[in-house]
């Protein structure tokens, strides 16, 4: 996350964990008059239209009072759905095991994306197992963005 995503998890986790919800992350697409600000909410139950209108109302406030991003945006409140976008190291521990894929921020040996499962996590670094079963050790911080492989059957 960037700092303007920072920021908003700041301003706004207080708020969606004292409704009851995690606040799992936030992305920020600046693209002028088509700005989008995606807020992904979850709970151990699940997460229906209305948890994503009663968080969509309260951030919008509170956005509407504190006003952090200049300029219009589309907010958008959602579930992280089955393609899951990790966010924080914690949420790389919570799926160990699983199937990913992972952008980093710079190319390692001319390569930015990878898919592979998550076998460990330690002290920041994260151990991604790659198909041919090379064992990859990233640093949290090296990646760009993360996201869940659904697998199906």
């Amino acid at each position: 996350m960037g700092p303007v995503e920072l920021q908003l998890m700041d301003l706004i986790e207080p708020t969606v964990a004292a409704m009851g919800y995690e606040l799992v992350g936030i992305e920020y697409l600046g693209q002028g008059q088509h700005s989008r600000l995606r807020v992904f909410i979850d709970q151990p139950t699940g997460i229906s239209v209305d948890d994503c209108e009663q968080v969509s109302r309260q951030v919008s406030a509170i956005l509407d009072v504190e006003d952090p991003i200049r300029g219009q945006y589309a907010l958008e409140v959602s579930s992280p759905g089955l393609d899951r976008p990790l966010f924080k190291l914690e949420h790389f521990a919570r799926f160990v095991g699983q199937l990913i894929k992972l952008r980093l921020r710079q190319a390692r040996a001319g390569q930015r994306n990878f898919k592979g499962t998550i076998s460990a996590v330690t002290e920041g670094q994260i151990e991604l197992t790659l198909d041919d079963g090379v064992v990859l050790k990233l640093a949290f911080t090296d990646v760009d963005k993360a996201n869940i492989v659904p697998e199906f059957g």
